[in-house]
């Protein structure tokens, strides 16, 4: 295989389409976010290209018996309202800086066939901590794109995120810029740790009103749900533990 193979699945014709990715990373919010697009929308969806790399890992995915290489897909997307989409997904990103240029190169590029010239990176930022209110940061690389982001709910912070934005996310910002693209990365609080239902809902409300789509969020709230019941078990060990701790009188020397 070629360092890059690309299969063409299908051509539509779409209005001014929008890339939206979502591959994985902190607290898996952008994959989240974009499977539940194509969750919700999956009536207007349609699989247009397959993206093949040897900077993916060297493995394949397997369902029902079934394998496929591993691969990044980008679905094309109308639904009844709102901007027609370009829906970037995958199980994982690249493994080197080279495959991080080499691969959002080739997405741009597909962006670039179907007719669109703006783009929405989508991920999350780490807090280190629980949380319970959750905020989305934004970086953009255009001025003129923040007054509708602020209104959307999309807070720009000084210096944050720390050490800027890698992977996909942050190079299609950068390389989309210097190819016209109107860009901006959406990144949703998350501790870090976990996967995290809540921070991807964040995040697409924000999408919902900026893009003017509707969602329906019943299956990432269950999902949210789920996790809740993971982040209780946590919580009540690391109370378990620190009541276990000695304290000085249990550590004085009885002889």
């Amino acid at each position: 295989m070629d360092e890059l193979d690309i299969d063409a699945v299908a051509e539509l014709d779409l209005d001014d389409p929008v890339l939206v990715e979502g591959l994985p990373g902190v607290g898996h919010v952008g994959k989240l976010a974009v499977d539940h697009l194509l969750e919700e929308l999956e009536g207007e969806s349609t699989l247009v290209r397959r993206v093949y790399s040897r900077e993916f890992p060297p493995q394949v995915t397997v369902e029902d018996g079934v394998s496929e290489l591993t691969c990044a897909e980008i679905y094309a997307v109308s639904p009844p309202e709102g901007r027609d989409l370009l829906l970037l997904t995958g199980d994982h990103q690249a493994q080197t800086n080279d495959g991080h240029y080499v691969l959002t190169g080739a997405f741009l590029d597909i962006a670039e066939e179907f007719g669109a010239s703006e783009a929405f990176a989508l991920g999350g930022i780490p807090t280190g901590e629980l949380i319970d209110e959750y905020a989305v940061v934004g970086a953009m690389t255009e001025e003129s794109m923040r007054e509708d982001l602020e209104e959307a709910g999309v807070e720009f912070r000084e210096d944050e995120p720390a050490g800027g934005i890698v992977g996909v996310s942050g190079l299609l910002l950068g390389l989309g810029a210097r190819r016209g693209f109107e860009s901006a990365c959406l990144m949703g609080e998350t501790s870090g740790y976990l996967v995290d239902p809540k921070s991807a809902r964040a995040v697409l409300e924000v999408l919902e009103e900026v893009l003017e789509i509707d969602l329906d969020y019943e299956t990432l709230d269950e999902r949210a749900e789920e996790m809740e019941d993971v982040i209780g078990k946590i919580q009540e060990m690391e109370q378990q533990q620190q009541m276990d701790v000695p304290t000085d009188d249990d550590l004085r020397y009885i002889g």
